[in-house]
């Protein structure tokens, strides 16, 4: 029997990629919950982006959708005393904390058989880091948590591939704004 995963999607172009890689085996539900992505045209955008990719990809099983609305509130209250750190400090930690946290506890109350993140397709965002995080929040939640880098055996060049097939805008930051969070 096909396992479901719940998967925090953190754009379209990761996402592409993730979905390609991983439908064959698994029912996905795709979670688009980022209160990191700031300004509010950016997120809107970055959404419509999401929306964008699974209109125009075909995937062997089909790709459910949960978008989550913007709320920079909570990303605020984690990270804001830490708008000094660079990037994969311990801010991005607490915002990855955040996003796999929700997604646990989404996929714990949905009764999916397990979560995972489509942020490690990204070089710029440390796998064991992720790992370490989802394999906490999956023994908080009582739910498995799936360690994937996506960035590897050639993951983050076939997201670019992808994201020039589906024409996807590729974003030049992660989400967050370090010096003015809003």
């Amino acid at each position: 029997m096909i396992k479901r995963m719940l998967l925090h999607c953190c754009c379209a172009p990761c996402a592409g990629y993730a979905f390609e890689y991983l439908s064959p085996f698994y029912i996905l539900t795709a979670l688009f919950y980022n209160p990191n992505i700031s300004p509010g045209e950016e997120f809107e955008k970055r959404a419509g982006e999401f929306e964008k990719l699974l209109k125009s990809a075909q995937y062997p099983n089909h790709v459910e959708v949960l978008m989550c609305g913007r709320d920079p509130g909570k990303f605020e209250a984690v990270a804001a005393p830490f708008s000094d750190e660079p990037e994969g400090g311990l801010r991005c930690r607490l915002c990855f904390e955040l996003r796999l946290g929700e997604t646990a506890d989404r996929a714990k109350k949905g009764g999916y058989d397990c979560f995972a993140t489509t942020l490690s397709v990204s070089p710029h965002k440390n796998a064991l880091i992720l790992g370490e995080i989802g394999e906490s929040l999956a023994e908080k939640h009582g739910v498995s948590y799936q360690h994937l880098d996506l960035k590897k055996r050639g993951g983050y060049k076939r997201s670019v591939e992808l994201s020039k097939l589906y024409g996807l805008y590729r974003q030049n930051y992660c989400g967050c704004r370090p010096h003015g969070l809003r």
